[in-house]
Order: C-alpha cells, then structure tokens, then sequence
C-alpha cells in the first residue's frame, strides 16, 4: 500500500464523504476511503431519520448510512478502516498516514466534517439517541407534547427551542451563566416565544433514565451556589456548539478562528492544489448542502488526478430532468462570474 498512488483519497465516511466516493467511482478512478474515527457520521447516532428525500417512511440513521455504503462500493469505492494521524500536503503525491500505515493519494477530498460538542458525562453517552440529541431539526418531532431540556446559550441552542415548541409543551433552556450569548435578535425571538423558559447559572450533573424508556429527568447543579436540584423532563438537546474535525491540518490548510476549512468562493477548492473540502465549512456541514460540495469536490479532483472526461458518451448528468441541468447551469455560470 506504501508504493501505490491512489487518484483520489476521500476523508470521512458521513453523507459528504460517500457522496464524493459515489461520483469519483463512477467516474472510474478507483477512490479510496478512509473511515475516520466515526464511521458513518453524525447520522450514526440518530434513531429515525424522516426528512431526508427518498424514504418515504423514514429510516435510522445507522441503516442509512449503511445504504449511502451500499450504493458507493457498488460502484468500486475501496474503503479502509482507521484514521489518519499525519497528512504531508506540502509536496506531491499526498502522503496520509492511516493508523502508521502510509497511503499516497494526487488528490484529497476532506469531509471530516463537525462533531456536535457534548457534556461530557457518562449518562449522555449512554441514553444519546435515546431521549439526548444534538440535534432538534432530526429529533424534535419525537417529543410531541412533551417536555424537553435545551443547553447552551448561543444562536444554535435559543434556534433549536424555538424549533422545538413546534412539539414541545414547553422547551426550558439551561445556560450556565446569567446573560445569553445569542445575538439580540434571536435572544428577543426566545424570550417573546411562551413556550420557553430559562434556568441561569445551571450546568446538568446528571440525565436520568434508560434506552428503554427515554429520558425521565435531569440533576441540575447551579454554578454559583453549588446547589442541586432535579428537574422533570423528556428529552436533553445538546446546543453547545461544533467542532470542525480539521485539527489535523492546521498550518497546511487555511481555516477561520472556528477550525472550519476556507475553500474559494463558489467552489471546493482549498489553499493546497489538488486538495478539496466538502462539509467542512461553515455553509457545508449540513446533509443539503454537503452533497453539492462532494459533487463539486469529485469534479475537480478528476481533473486534479488527471482524468479527462469523455465526451458524449458515460454523461453522469444525461438522466437528470431538464430544470435541474438549467439549474446547475445557473449556478455554475454565477460562480463564474464570482471567480
């Protein structure tokens, strides 16, 4: 494995990642992809999944994941379990190191994507999926009539109450401080809504219940006063933020304050020719819009690894309906002119 040169290695295996795997083995070059240290995503520790297009009655996150698998070995994918520990992007062929083993790639496609900051507390692992979320746009619906417990104090954590009082009886967010940090805005959205409350200075110690059963209350703990409390409730989303999972390149890589990765406008493109981000930038981390991005980023390490495509024939793009060949059009003629 030291000697061969892969045309494309493709980091992490969520929705971004298999994608790009999908088009790059259709267009015959052979990807390789490493898993990383979460196989699957963030989607893994999801239960059902209800508003993706296609599963008209739903599906579990995991079994989708495995479906996204499915369809991209169908077409040669070649996967590979571990996670890489160095990358050398300064000089060519790519080197990765994959768990001490050393993998060569002429083009790179990074979609390690954000893992959702947790707790950090041993009944959130245990009952995540289960009743704790960090995400109310996937999990919000299951807790109609319900109560529910959201943690943060930012935009992310006062949007998700207010996603969730379409469900919930009541969403009370917990914040450990006394001032939110949620832009004005949001914040006078949160607090006109009567359907939110708010517990300041508090921090869970504990989630109670069982994956049986779901969540049946949490221990809160008030910072200030060291005081516990024990507080009745449905389910915990988690709104404390993300981390870009892009530690990794730092000083090859550019990447904002956050971590996410900077690509140029209109495009997949990094700092680094011949390497490529799909979901890992702020506007990519989500299953919508990471597609695009992986489909892009397929494209141009086509042209990176040297494969030029032919012309009529194998058009990936010849089954599409014509409103959305115009659509693509529209958008590739816009990021020309931004370019």
């Amino acid at each position: 494995m030291a000697d061969e040169i892969n045309k494309v290695v493709i980091l992490g295996s969520g929705p971004a990642g298999l994608t790009a795997a999908l088009y790059t083995a259709r267009a015959n070059l052979s990807p390789r992809l490493i898993e990383g240290n979460e196989p699957g995503g963030q989607l893994t520790i999801t239960t059902e999944v209800e508003n993706y297009p296609g599963f008209e009655h739903g599906i579990q996150g995991p079994e989708m994941m495995d479906v996204f698998r499915r369809q991209a070995t169908r077409f040669g994918t070649r996967f590979m379990t571990g996670a890489v520990t160095e990358a050398r992007l300064g000089k060519r062929p790519f080197e990765l190191m994959v768990d001490g083993k050393m993998v060569k790639a002429e083009a790179v496609i990074i979609s390690t994507g954000a893992s959702a900051k947790l707790l950090g507390i041993e009944s959130e692992k245990r009952l995540m999926g289960y009743g704790v979320s960090a995400c109310a746009t996937c999990d919000g619906a299951f807790f109609k009539d319900k109560e529910a417990i959201v943690v943060g104090g930012g935009d992310t954590a006062l949007e998700e109450a207010n996603f969730l009082t379409r469900f919930v009886t009541k969403a009370t967010i917990v914040h450990r401080r006394d001032a939110l940090r949620a832009s004005k805005i949001v914040q006078d959205r949160a607090r006109r809504n009567p359907k939110i409350a708010f517990i300041w200075d508090s921090a869970i110690d504990e989630i109670f219940g069982d994956p049986k059963n779901g969540v049946s209350g949490v221990r809160l703990k008030n910072l200030k006063t060291g005081a516990t409390t024990d507080h009745k409730t449905d389910a915990v989303f988690v709104a404390i933020g993300h981390q870009p999972n892009t530690a990794l390149f730092k000083g090859q890589l550019a990447m904002d304050e956050v971590g996410y990765l900077k690509v140029k406008a209109g495009s997949t493109y990094t700092n680094i020719e011949g390497v490529f981000a799909a979901a890992t930038s702020p506007t990519a981390c989500i299953v919508r819009r990471s597609q695009p991005r992986a489909r892009d980023a397929w494209r141009r390490s086509t042209r990176s690894a040297g494969w030029k495509r032919k012309k009529p024939a194998g058009d990936d793009f010849a089954h599409m309906p014509n409103f959305i060949l115009r659509g693509l059009k529209v958008r590739a003629a816009r990021a020309h002119r931004r370019a």
